[in-house]
């Protein structure tokens, strides 16, 4: 770069005033996607526990493939939100692949616990503006716990049952191989401001 080029890409960015700052997120709304994230991931460990209790693991799937989608779908009604659950190795690629932005958050929470920081603590937030509008856009990590290896976990670790019940029912599936205290994926709000 020549110096007069230089010097015009300087003052061309001083005359363009300075960069716009993030809009800072408004604190009832942070709290209201971290409360709608909160009654999810509870309503969904409730319901995996309960159905493993009862029948084994194997019925897990039925409650991630049904159950689950209706609550998420519950509390997205209830808080006028988008609430769900996203990965960048989804099982059902239809309903669990995140956005862009989602994306980006998840590849930041794992380069995040990769540096040694606990997945259970990671969230985002942050005020995006969309062409359809500004949108309130917050994530929560689902980190790898322990019942989640029955389904998630090494393969070779998977049970039979189970690994010809997702060949049956996610013939797509990218959500195993995965270990303790990696990020599973992530809790998803999104509301217009």
């Amino acid at each position: 770069m020549t110096p007069r080029l230089a010097r015009t890409l300087l003052l061309s960015a001083c005359a363009a005033g300075p960069l716009a700052a993030a809009e800072k997120v408004p604190e009832a709304a942070l709290e209201e996607a971290r409360k709608a994230s909160s009654e999810l991931v509870t309503g969904v460990r409730s319901e995996l526990l309960k159905a493993i209790d009862a029948s084994g693991p194997l019925r897990a799937i039925v409650v991630c493939k049904y159950t689950v989608p209706e609550i998420a779908s519950a509390l997205s009604r209830k808080y006028g939100a988008r609430v769900t659950r996203v990965s960048l190795t989804p099982r059902n690629p239809s309903l669990g692949w995140g956005d862009a932005w989602e994306q980006k958050v998840l590849m930041d929470f794992d380069e995040r616990v990769a540096r040694g920081e606990k997945a259970e603590a990671l969230e985002h937030a942050e005020v995006v503006v969309e062409p359809a509008g500004r949108y309130l856009r917050y994530m929560k990590a689902l980190p790898m716990q322990s019942p989640c290896m029955h389904c998630h976990g090494p393969v070779e670790q998977i049970s039979e049952p189970i690994r010809q019940q997702l060949a049956h029912d996610y013939p797509h599936d990218k959500a195993t191989g995965l270990a303790l205290g990696r990020v599973r994926g992530a809790v998803t709000f999104k509301k217009p401001l």
